[in-house]
């Protein structure tokens, strides 16, 4: 079975965000381990923290990427899944994903915590907005091509 050209793409955009999605929830541990990005910046934002304090908010932020990353990882093989069958839900479904990843790297990147900084380094935050550009880009491909009754149109074998 032939797949057809953006369907190619549209997977290709789909498994680039995964692969974005895998790098931007490892990326985080590689820093715990290496340059201490977020801790340095947990400890220039909180002075008066204990060392055992830093590394709390650390893993406490370890969690939360990790999970923020399984979740999307869900979502990109899902929605990859769904393309693939060439369900019709797979578009609106695409976008409302792309909504979600693009609000949460946005927070992630954004949001200032008590100490005035925001919480996260500007390296990670936007770490994890690579992987809603490939959202954007699945996205396009999937509204740009054109449904066929019900249904995303199959290559015929």
């Amino acid at each position: 079975m032939t797949t057809p050209r953006h369907e190619r793409r549209t997977l290709g955009a789909l498994y680039t965000g995964l692969g974005l999605t895998v790098a931007a929830t490892v990326l985080p541990y590689v820093d715990s381990v290496t340059t201490h990005l977020l801790a340095d910046h947990i400890r220039d934002g909180y002075p008066g923290y204990t060392p055992s304090r830093i590394d709390a908010a650390v893993t406490t932020y370890l969690v939360l990427l990790s999970v923020i990353g399984a979740l999307g990882a869900v979502a990109w093989l899902g929605t990859a899944r769904a393309v693939k069958a060439g369900r019709r839900w797979a578009r609106p479904a695409a976008l409302v994903l792309f909504v979600c990843a693009a609000t949460v790297g946005l927070t992630g990147l954004l949001t200032t915590d008590t100490s005035g900084e925001t919480g996260l380094p500007p390296a990670l935050g936007w770490a994890g907005m690579a992987p809603s550009m490939a959202a954007l880009l699945a996205v396009v491909f999937l509204w740009s091509r054109p449904r066929v009754a019900g249904r995303l149109p199959r290559a015929r074998h």
